[in-house]
């Protein structure tokens, strides 16, 4: 199941909440009760490490040449 990011419409408190895709996009807040909706978030994944190099990905066998 997909994590969400709700923020609060009263207070401002903001929390994730593990829910299937078709669940409601409001939730009660987990501080006052009010409502909170759904937040817009970046992607599923994190860059972890110093860096991504060409070197990191398998290299393509040389293409034959045609027509020589």
């Amino acid at each position: 199941m997909p994590t969400y990011d709700f923020q609060c419409r009263s207070c401002g408190h903001v929390f994730e909440k593990f829910q299937k895709m078709s669940d409601a996009s409001v939730q009660p807040c987990q501080k006052c009760g009010s409502d909170a909706e759904l937040k817009i978030s970046g992607g599923g994944f994190v860059f972890k490490g110093s860096g991504f190099y060409i070197t990191d990905y398998k290299k393509t066998s040389p293409q034959p040449e045609s027509g020589k």
